[in-house]
């Protein structure tokens, strides 16, 4: 755990170093949903009454901050949540991750999340498909814990901005 935090430290402060050389911004919005497991998916059942799957619907915030010629780029994503709508919940979470995507879209990234089943560190791969100007990601994130994984399927879309 702790050589994964040590990861993610480097690799924002690489982020911010770089920042200032060459940084383009991507923002939009994320709908998808969240298969939660364990004792987590219980307590929803018994408290709340609701299903194990919630709707998310969210925003992300990305900054490409470096570029290599062989077309791999260094991304620094961060993405708030607001889950559960369609059962009558507020379950907000956040998840900040630095990872790389590569020339064929496919990204893969790693980083702290944030809700109210507590504090996890967050694995996500995925892919961007481009359509003209718009990019259309499609990306897959787990978080583990002892007391149940999250599984999130989450699709968007956004328009680089320099």
């Amino acid at each position: 755990m702790r050589i994964l935090i040590t990861f993610y430290l480097i690799g924002c402060i690489l982020a911010k170093s770089y920042a200032q050389v060459d940084m383009e911004s991507l923002f939009g919005p994320r709908i998808g949903a969240t298969l939660i497991t364990g004792e987590f998916a219980q307590k929803l059942d018994e408290k709340y009454n609701a299903k194990p799957i919630i709707s998310q619907f969210g925003w992300q915030f990305e900054w490409r901050f470096f570029n290599t010629q062989k077309g791999v780029t260094g991304i620094v994503e961060v993405i708030p949540l607001i889950g559960g709508v369609e059962q009558n919940l507020f379950v907000p979470s956040i998840s900040s991750l630095v990872g790389l995507r590569y020339k064929n879209g496919f990204e893969v990234g790693i980083g702290p999340n944030a809700s109210l089943t507590g504090f996890g560190i967050v694995f996500a791969v995925g892919t961007t498909i481009k359509t003209g100007e718009i990019n259309w990601p499609i990306n897959l994130a787990f978080v583990p814990s002892t007391k149940g994984a999250r599984f999130t399927l989450l699709f968007g879309f956004n328009i680089a901005k320099d």
